[in-house]
């Protein structure tokens, strides 16, 4: 399970390392076609740098947002099919990642064997024959079934994982988080705008729908629904928003065994860890003990049918997207529809390419890092990494709102990052892992069971293994990860269309640099900036500068909040001001490292426009995309990072650079009087 606080920042970028001058000249790296030149740069920026693109990019049905990001993670879907095909049509030796790879992808592409044979393992699986019949069926269910199913990955009343403990940052240790929320957050449960009571009404039609196609009356069916509602609800009310998970040090409330056991007994946990071979729990991390507290209450007051209810539910929705078609098509009916406004489903090699991914990552990882991504691709980018670190330290050493003995510490944590470039130093051993061919309910259910086993058998009751992965090679992202102060760049986001070896570095710089400088920010902004060099969540600036520091990016969220994305509908700044500081510091800090770059040779005029021009624009043209409005909703509720527009048009006007390039007066409508730009790097 990856941790809640990993900051996985910029979703999409590219590959790369600075162009080096020489007397070959670079092209601009910037396509004209994605230009449009009706509206002027400080009237719309986004429509000026991205419009063309959009006009050319429609939003393809199977999309609820479609943009630069997604051209590429179009391409790596190509090459990893190719990788899959290609082990498929040869003999390869069972229990081999091959063997393992194909089987997998068969299983999920074989809509025969899926339509007509899948009840047998859905039965299996959810074992409910006489359902409701007697109490003591549903005793024995509750009491050997459910356990069961847990530890093949069906979500219950809350969660759990073992990782870096977050005051001792060398160790890990046992989590105990808020869940049992099929929509994932509080907000769909409570909010009672016109929308979201639709999404509910849609939600509960979802569930009676699935479980009544799957054989149960409607009744019984009907029941289900009112049960699932009933305890979501319950379970949301009590939950904390994702604004207020946010917040480190409210969420890190660290227990004995014993004392988790005396303050939290409607939970019987011997019998809860035991299930998952956890014998010996010394202390937990209890991050929402008021979310916990409710579900004792849900324990001791709802009915054990409910309860099964709830569970059978949780197993249904899992399970539908790896059985039959009809059962996907309701899935897709409300998660991809109702939820964010997809006209069709992806097609079936899309979705087993991505489950192949999903279960086997790095066995996966290991072929696509074999052809895809050379030595000297990883040389380039650890090189231009290096560059965006002197860079850095340079903004800190100009910042009038740090003390000396604050700059001396960040230096430290800067000097201290874990850089991971392309693929692991080692990968996870698969071997104990069987996937089978006619099966992919069963596979994905194996793969279920096999993560917990791993996480138990690697991380319970030991030390914290730093070159552990959070993402696989062929990701097309990146990230952040506070207890262990690494950043992250997979080989799937190091590639073009985004990096261009052809273009010179005010291209790659706008793009790429901007990624890398948005990484390393992450380790000081509302949130990292809590952690110390070592990845323990302390106190280490000064009362003065945190006091400095706020008011600098409260500017920042006061200016997020005022952004009306819909009419009615404004952003998020609260939930949005880590990713949103993080864009701020990698511009400043790309920015810093370009003119670092260039200062020995001076880049010239290319397609009409200066450096500092072609910098601003290629960042611009990583957010170039189309979006569906319930998608809108849908992120703003959730998401913690800005929509692709205000990525552009909320953070440029806080660029001084960028008035420069442009010439922006005071006369356009995106300008911001200097007093009330952010100020932080």
């Amino acid at each position: 399970m990856k941790k809640n606080h990993l900051m996985m920042a910029f979703a999409f970028a590219a590959m790369a390392a600075a162009c080096t001058p020489g007397s070959k000249q670079l092209a601009s790296g910037i396509d004209l076609a994605n230009l449009d030149s009706t509206y002027l740069p400080g009237t719309d920026f986004y429509m000026f740098a991205t419009g063309g693109w959009q006009k050319a990019h429609p939003l393809k049905a199977e999309y609820s947002r479609f943009g630069s990001f997604d051209v590429l993670q179009e391409d790596n879907n190509e090459r990893l099919r190719s990788l899959i095909d290609s082990v498929s049509a040869q003999q390869n030796e069972k229990g081999s990642i091959e063997q393992k790879i194909a089987d997998f992808y068969k299983s999920a592409m074989d809509s025969t064997n899926l339509n007509e044979h899948y009840w047998g393992a859905l039965e299996e699986f959810l074992l409910c024959d006489g359902y409701q019949s007697s109490p003591e069926v549903t005793a024995d269910w509750l009491k050997n079934v459910w356990p069961r199913m847990q530890r093949q990955g069906v979500p219950g009343l809350f969660g759990m994982y073992i990782g870096a403990d977050e005051k001792d940052s060398k160790n890990n240790l046992v989590s105990i988080y808020q869940g049992g929320l099929t929509l994932g957050q509080k907000d769909y449960y409570v909010d009672q705008d016109p929308k979201t009571q639709e999404i509910r009404k849609a939600y509960r039609q979802y569930i009676s729908d699935l479980c009544h196609l799957q054989g149960f009356s409607e009744k019984d069916a009907q029941r289900i629904s009112d049960d699932v509602l009933r305890i979501e609800t319950r379970l949301a009310v009590s939950s904390k928003s994702r604004t207020e998970l946010r917040d480190p040090e409210a969420n890190y409330n660290k227990l004995s065994y014993a004392e988790l056991k005396e303050q939290f007994a409607g939970i019987d946990w011997d019998a809860y860890f035991s299930n998952f071979g956890m014998e010996g729990v010394k202390e937990v991390c209890l991050g929402q003990p008021v979310a916990i507290h409710e579900v004792e209450k849900v324990l001791k007051e709802e009915t054990p049918e409910a309860l099964q209810n709830l569970y059978l539910w949780h197993a249904l929705d899992m399970a539908s997207s790896f059985i039959d078609d009809k059962s996907r098509a309701l899935n897709f009916n409300f998660y991809g529809k109702v939820m964010s406004g997809k006209e069709e489903d992806r097609p079936r090699w899309k979705r087993a390419v991505d489950a192949v991914g999903g279960g086997l990552g790095e066995a996966l990882g290991q072929l696509y890092v074999a052809k895809y991504f050379p030595p000297e691709a990883k040389e380039r980018m650890e090189k231009l990494v290096a560059n965006l670190q002197v860079a850095l330290g340079e903004r800190i050493d100009v910042q009038d709102w740090m003390s000396d003995e604050t700059k001396k510490v960040a230096h430290e944590k800067l000097d201290a990052f874990y850089v991971k470039v392309g693929y692991p130093n080692k990968w996870k051993d698969y071997s104990d892992l069987e996937i089978v061919a006619d099966s992919y309910l069963r596979n994905v259910l194996a793969v279920g069971e096999w993560e917990l086993k791993d996480m138990v058998k690697t991380k319970f009751n030991k030390p914290v293994d730093r070159d552990e992965w959070f993402m696989t090679p062929q990701t097309v992202n990146a990230y952040y990860n506070p207890t262990t102060n690494e950043i992250c760049f997979p080989a799937g986001i190091l590639q073009p269309p985004f990096f261009d070896m052809q273009a010179d570095d005010a291209f790659n710089y706008g793009a790429i640099g901007v990624v890398i400088g948005h990484e390393m920010t992450h380790g000081f902004d509302d949130q990292g900036s809590k952690y110390d060099k070592t990845g323990n969540l302390v106190t280490w600036w000064s009362e003065e500068d945190t006091k400095r520091f706020e008011e600098r990016i409260e500017v920042m969220r006061a200016f997020h909040d005022s952004i009306e994305v819909m009419p009615g509908l404004h952003a998020n700044g609260s939930l949005t001001l880590g990713e949103n500081m993080a864009d701020h510091g990698g511009l400043m800090v790309a920015f810093q490292a370009f003119k670092n770059a260039t200062k020995s040779h001076p880049l010239g005029v290319i397609d009409g426009f200066t450096p500092e021009q072609r910098f601003f624009l290629a960042y611009a043209n990583v957010w170039g995309q189309n979006i569906r409005d319930e998608e809108i909703q849908k992120r703003v509720k959730s998401d913690p990072h800005q929509l692709g527009m205000w990525r552009v048009n909320g953070q440029l006007p806080h660029i001084d650079a960028w008035y420069d390039a442009f010439g922006i007066s005071e006369s356009d409508p995106m300008f911001v009087p200097k007093a009330e730009r952010v100020t932080i790097w």
